[in-house]
């Protein structure tokens, strides 16, 4: 490679970059959330039930899933811009085949479409650690994933207005529009990344495999996400279900507005990840699951104070989303070459411990109601806490490295 190609494989990494991934990752993973207010109104156009309606969020989060699995690996061979170019063509297809769609099982499998192609986060997030400068990592990943998690914060607010003044479908064609404004902006201000893997794309998929037997580090900081995962999904599944019993006797607009009260916790996620930079990100960490373990003690008291559970959401949000980004930027410090890779196995992992969370935490409310969900979330927030301080000898190994 000559130095010309040399330096443009690894551009500098700008504020306007950081920007623009931090928006886009926010407006894209957005059309994840958008269908959730909606279905309702889903339910009602096609004359079906609202349980059959809510296999259109589940069909979405199971393309995310299977979209980082087949298509973030690819970031690795390919072109980064390029790729992320092409995706957002098949973004604004798939919300159109949305907007348009003549039947509840169109929509269904447009549903899958978009959470398939909306991948591009999990494109951007690696893309700021590659650029960033080594001293510096933990803070640009820590700007991206704010933008991420405010655009999933804020997507239900958003898509329960449109789907109130103007119906569902609005908001697909309306989501689309943003995609194809953001094709353009990206097109202009977005950098390009060289890729270093040469082999094909079965043995990128095999590689997968290769990586969680290699990567100790990975293994471990996947499985306490994981469980720091679980309890954030197993929280947010059932908030509805004790808000809506006596004293609180509140409706789903009441449970979307704690959401609101979460943006507190991402908009801290930067400064976190600039102070794990600078300090010790293991002791770091372990406060933040800390945090955790505390927010599910103080929801163990309030089970009558809205007060109570602000301040509870308010230490859950930062504790896992803080966990998440010190996870993030140990990953990509392993091995540059294969941080899409990493990424995904992290990331397919991760989502699975959401799932994990949200079957149990649901089961735990039907047996137990909201102490129930308490038991789970303080059981899997401790035996994070057990897996990240019984790994802490091997994690400070890498940290030595």
């Amino acid at each position: 490679m000559s130095k010309t190609q040399s330096i443009s494989a690894n551009p500098e990494l700008t504020k306007v970059n950081l920007w623009v991934m931090a928006l886009a990752t926010g407006l894209v993973v957005a059309n994840i959330y958008y269908n959730q207010p909606l279905l309702g109104q889903i339910s009602e156009d096609f004359q079906i039930s609202e349980a059959r309606a809510g296999i259109i969020a589940m069909l979405t989060q199971i393309g995310y899933a299977t979209g980082m699995l087949f298509i973030v690996p690819l970031a690795d061979m390919l072109k980064r811009k390029r790729l992320i170019m092409t995706d957002f063509v098949l973004i604004i297809i798939a919300l159109l085949l949305a907007a348009y769609a003549p039947t509840i099982h169109f929509l269904m499998l447009a549903s899958f479409l978009i959470g398939a192609t909306s991948v591009i986060p999990q494109l951007l997030v690696p893309m700021a650690a590659h650029l960033a400068k080594p001293k510096a990592r933990g803070q640009a990943v820590g700007f991206v994933m704010s933008g991420l998690l405010i655009g999933i914060l804020l997507s239900r607010t958003l898509s329960g207005f449109v789907g109130a003044h103007w119906g569902w479908r609005a908001m697909f064609l309306i989501a689309a529009g943003l995609m194809a404004l953001l094709w353009i902006v990206l097109y202009l201000l977005l950098p390009e990344v060289y890729p270093d893997y040469k082999g094909s794309y079965k043995s990128l998929m095999v590689s997968l495999i290769h990586l969680i037997k290699e990567e100790p580090i990975l293994r471990i900081v996947t499985l306490r996400g994981a469980l720091c995962c679980a309890c954030f999904g197993g929280f947010w599944t059932t908030l509805v279900f004790l808000l809506r019993e006596p004293p609180f006797n509140a409706g789903s607009d009441v449970a979307g507005s704690f959401g609101l009260v979460g943006a507190v916790g991402a908009i801290a996620v930067p400064f976190m990840g600039k102070i794990a930079d600078k300090g010790n990100a293991q002791k770091f960490t372990t406060i933040n699951i800390i945090l955790i373990i505390v927010s599910y003690f103080i929801f163990g008291l309030s089970t009558a104070s809205i007060i109570g559970l602000v301040i509870g959401v308010i230490l859950l949000d930062m504790g896992v989303q803080a966990t998440h980004v010190s996870n993030q930027t140990l990953i990509f410090s392993l091995r540059p070459e294969a941080r899409n890779r990493l990424n995904t196995v992290y990331m397919v992992i991760y989502f699975t411990g959401n799932a994990l969370g949200t079957l149990l935490s649901t089961r735990a409310w039907y047996y137990w109601k909201w102490y129930g969900v308490v038991g789970v979330g303080f059981i899997l927030s401790t035996l994070a806490l057990v897996v990240h301080l019984a790994n802490l000898s091997t994690l400070s190994k890498e940290k030595t490295k």
